[in-house]
């Protein structure tokens, strides 16, 4: 085996999110437990049309990307989600009655894919960084980024080694000016909240990720609004392929997950 070949290709500074789709899952697998949060395209969800013409919407958490990343990495995914979910619902109501802040359901990652519903179709106020309070989450505000980074920070509670993976609004050209500054906002939000909280990476869409408004892109991954299985089971790849790139560019940062979870450390190296 030549290593010099294998470590510059491995580390290569030229290298792109979603360059590469590892078909082993690459090293996703470090984190045996994944936390999936978020709204419907999180939880599988297909839209159906009655024989009225109207629409129905269902929820199949097998076929969600959560589950095929599950399958691809060969590590477990806990779906943290519902179709419609806002980060506001998570906060006050979701995550209570469905028991997700139970120390049981801790895992060692987490992926979270909230903001579409609360800032396109909720209209729920931003706010702004100022509206965390980093000693205590029941002092945030209910603003969309208090909302949001108080998830964050109740499972940090949790486990407080965790890592987590931000997920920006996908890339889609044919968004109208008022939601394309939405998407933006939503973005930035995200790398602020990377560097004010440690092990938060973000997951940048926007910037790397195919145009989902690409006419070919909808006839082969779509199904009504929502993502069809073929779908879903791209997202998990670029997913894959994004998180894999992201730890292989951080190497130092992931060297002690095999200790989440526990209450030992190697202090030496660190």
């Amino acid at each position: 085996m030549n290593m010099d070949q294998y470590l510059k290709d491995l580390f290569d500074e030229n290298e792109k999110p979603l360059d590469r789709f590892p078909q082993d899952g690459g090293y996703c697998g470090i984190f045996r437990t994944w936390g999936m949060i978020g709204d419907s395209l999180a939880s599988g969800e297909f839209e159906g049309t009655r024989a009225d013409g109207s629409k129905s919407y269902h929820d199949y958490y097998d076929y969600s990307w959560g589950q095929y990343f599950a399958r691809m990495t060969g590590t477990t995914a806990r779906n943290f989600s519902q179709g419609g979910m806002t980060a506001k619902a998570y906060c006050e109501s979701f995550a209570d009655s469905k028991g997700f802040w139970n120390k049981g359901l801790a895992c060692s990652a987490y992926v979270m894919a909230l903001g579409v519903n609360d800032l396109f179709n909720q209209d729920h106020e931003f706010g702004s960084i100022d509206d965390i309070c980093m000693d205590d989450w029941r002092q945030n505000k209910s603003t969309f980024v208090g909302d949001y980074a108080r998830i964050i920070q109740r499972y940090r509670e949790i486990e407080p080694d965790s890592r987590f993976f931000l997920m920006t609004f996908p890339n889609q050209s044919d968004r109208d000016e008022k939601r394309r500054a939405q998407a933006i906002v939503h973005r930035d939000l995200l790398y602020k909240l990377s560097m004010i909280f440690p092990n938060i990476y973000v997951l940048d869409y926007m910037q790397y990720g195919p145009d989902y408004a690409n006419p070919e892109f909808r006839k082969n991954f779509f199904l009504g609004g929502h993502l069809s299985p073929v779908g879903y089971m791209f997202t998990a790849k670029i997913l894959v392929s994004y998180v894999d790139y992201i730890i292989r560019h951080n190497m130092s940062d992931f060297k002690q997950v095999g200790f989440i979870g526990t209450p030992y450390k190697n202090a030496i190296d660190v």
